[in-house]
């Protein structure tokens, strides 16, 4: 997995190539390559990064654990259901989460290093499949914002770990995983104590 180009450069390079008033999931898939598994994961975390409605962390979170599932079974190419590849957001909504995220992905690519070149590719893919998997899980029942944010950037950092190889952006992707798990217990935990005192 030694690749020339960043995450940040090829999802601007999506968002640029594509025609039309709304991009649809499935053009975006198509311009993945390679690298399809990894940079889904930014794809679909990053809207979970930025405050969104219902039931955009839902879909998000179901649509990662097809994916989560097929990585721990070892699929080499991502699937989806041809539904979720009609799915579209508009060109101007994307080219502004892009236009927010890109400044912080390449931070991160600058600090990233080819940490985990000693690991066999299919131990750290599969073993990216489960974080996700534990993560995506919690995303699909996230607290709006307060859960949903951290799981967000677990994802968006588990996707960035895989394409450089960085041991240590996968730790701070189990960090934020951890944290957005305590969060979204917490607040499982306030709203039952709160039905329990009212009834």
């Amino acid at each position: 997995m030694n690749y020339a180009r960043h995450t940040s450069d090829i999802l601007n390079e999506i968002a640029a190539d594509a025609h039309g008033v709304r991009v649809t999931l499935g053009e975006i898939v198509s311009s993945l390559g390679d690298r399809g598994f990894a940079l889904l994961m930014v794809v679909l975390g990053l809207p979970n990064v930025l405050p969104m409605p219902p039931p955009i962390p839902l879909v998000c979170g179901l649509l990662l654990v097809v994916i989560a599932l097929q990585i721990v079974w070892g699929r080499r190419h991502p699937w989806l259901p041809r539904r979720a590849l009609a799915a579209s957001v508009e060109h101007d909504k994307l080219d502004a989460v892009l236009a927010r995220a890109t400044p912080v992905l390449r931070k991160l690519e600058r600090f990233s290093r080819r940490r985990l070149s000693f690991v066999p590719a299919s131990w750290e893919l599969r073993g990216a499949g489960l974080l996700l998997l534990v993560v995506s899980i919690g995303l699909v029942g996230a607290a709006p914002i307060i859960g949903q944010i951290p799981m967000g950037i677990s994802t968006c950092l588990i996707g960035l770990a895989l394409v450089e190889r960085d041991g240590v952006i996968m730790a701070l992707a189990a960090l934020f995983g951890a944290l957005g798990l305590a969060l979204n217990f917490g607040f499982i935990l306030a709203v039952v104590k709160a039905v329990m005192a009212l009834v």
